[in-house]
């Protein structure tokens, strides 16, 4: 009963979910839910990608089973131990376009400790961080603080600032 409404949760979220048995305390114990979870990896229906961490993974026809994307492990993480998640200040500023350079390692900041979890081939850094420097944390506006910071108070000018702006709507800016 539980590994059917489980499996139900999962398949409505859709391919790609990463989850972790903490996402499914309200249909049962702790217990019940890990013997769940355990039965659906054994069956292949998900996918068991490190201790506490599964995906519901998607398939390609030419390659197989996808990795996870590394933002949804880290916020999977993150929401299991009930801690704020912001991307990288280096990150921040390459998802805006303010620099080219794509960061080599995957380095989220948190209010956690500091730690990484490898994922396949990847490893996902998650490195405790400030109050001061999780500000917005997980909005528009705190991906805008993370790349400010990295840019650094002597690089910023309003053509910077115009040219980005295409980016958030008047929701991201009135938030």
């Amino acid at each position: 009963m539980i590994t059917t409404t489980i499996k139900a949760k999962i398949i409505r979220k859709g391919r790609g979910y990463v989850f972790t048995p903490s996402d499914f305390l309200t249909v049962g114990s702790r217990a019940s839910v890990d013997q769940a979870l355990s039965r659906l990896a054994k069956k292949s229906v998900i996918r068991r990608l490190t201790q506490g961490i599964y995906d519901y993974p998607k398939i390609s026809p030419r390659l197989g089973a996808l990795s996870p994307k590394p933002d949804d492990v880290a916020k999977a993480v993150a929401r299991k131990d009930g801690q704020v998640l912001s991307v990288s200040p280096a990150k921040a500023a390459n998802m805006l376009g303010l620099t080219t350079q794509v960061p080599a390692k995957l380095v989220y900041l948190t209010n956690g400790p500091t730690r990484s979890k490898t994922i396949g081939a990847q490893t996902i850094y998650l490195r405790n961080a400030a109050a001061k420097n999780l500000v917005g944390a997980g909005t528009p506006t705190g991906l805008v603080f993370q790349a400010l910071r990295y840019l650094g108070k002597d690089s910023i000018n309003a053509s910077i600032l115009q040219k980005r702006a295409k980016h958030f709507t008047a929701d991201d800016l009135q938030g």
